[in-house]
C-alpha cells in the first residue's frame, strides 16, 4: 500500500510540474531587446507569433535539445541541440550561432535567441513566476550564454560588460558556472585575437 501511495504521489507531482510549467511558459512571452534586430527569451516568447511579426523577427535561433520549431512556415529557424548542464561545450556552438544571427541582420531582419524557460524577465516585465520548473532552472539560460558571447566578438565588449548589458534587458539571466568558464576563456582567446 505504501508503494501504491508512493506511485500516486509520485505522478501527483509530475503532474503538477507540467501545469506549472505550462503556466511559466504561458506568461513569459517576452521578447527581450538586446540590440537592434536581436532579442533574448524563452520558449514563451518563441511561440509568440503576434510580437514576432511585430518586431521584425524573421529568425528564431532555438538553442535546446527538445524544442521543434513553433511556425517553420514563418520563420527561418536553427536548431542547437544541446543541454543546460554545466559539462556542455557550448563555445563549440558559438560560430553557427553568430553566423545565424548575422544572417538574419544581413537581410534585414531580426533574430530571436531562446532556449527552454529560466526565471529571467525582462527589466520592464516585472512578472514572477515561481513555479517548480522555473526555480529548478534559475540562471541556467544557454540563451543567454549564446548572447553574451556574441556581444563579446561583434562589439569587443568584456565578459562583464556583455553580461551587465543582457542582464540589464533580462534582469536575472545568469549562466551556469561552466557556461562563464566557457565565456572567460572565450574572453581570453579574444583578447588573443585582437593582439595579432
Amino acid at each position: 500500500m505504501a508503494q501504491f501511495d508512493e506511485s500516486i504521489r509520485g505522478q501527483i507531482q509530475a503532474l503538477l510540474r507540467v501545469m506549472n510549467l505550462t503556466r511559466c511558459v504561458n506568461e513569459d512571452k517576452v521578447l527581450c531587446k538586446i540590440e537592434e534586430d536581436l532579442f533574448l527569451g524563452s520558449v514563451g516568447a518563441a511561440n509568440n507569433k503576434d510580437d514576432l511579426k511585430r518586431l521584425n523577427v524573421t529568425h528564431i535561433l532555438t538553442v535546446a535539445s527538445t524544442l521543434k520549431p513553433a511556425y517553420p512556415d514563418d520563420f527561418v529557424y536553427k536548431v542547437i541541440a544541446v543541454g543546460d548542464r554545466e559539462d556542455t561545450n557550448i563555445r563549440e556552438h558559438f560560430d553557427e550561432c553568430f553566423e545565424f544571427i548575422d544572417e538574419a541582420k544581413r537581410l534585414g531582419g531580426g533574430v530571436l535567441v531562446h532556449c527552454f524557460v529560466g526565471k529571467s524577465r525582462s527589466s520592464h516585465h516585472q512578472m514572477k513566476c515561481e513555479c517548480y520548473f522555473c526555480l529548478s532552472l534559475k540562471g541556467h539560460v544557454i540563451s543567454v550564454t549564446i548572447v553574451v558571447a556574441y556581444l563579446m566578438k561583434k562589439h569587443g565588449m568584456s565578459l562583464s560588460q556583455a553580461l551587465e548589458h543582457v542582464k540589464s534587458r533580462r534582469r536575472q539571466a545568469s549562466p551556469n558556472s561552466g557556461f562563464i568558464s566557457q565565456l572567460q576563456e572565450y574572453e581570453k582567446f579574444l583578447q588573443v585575437l585582437a593582439l595579432t
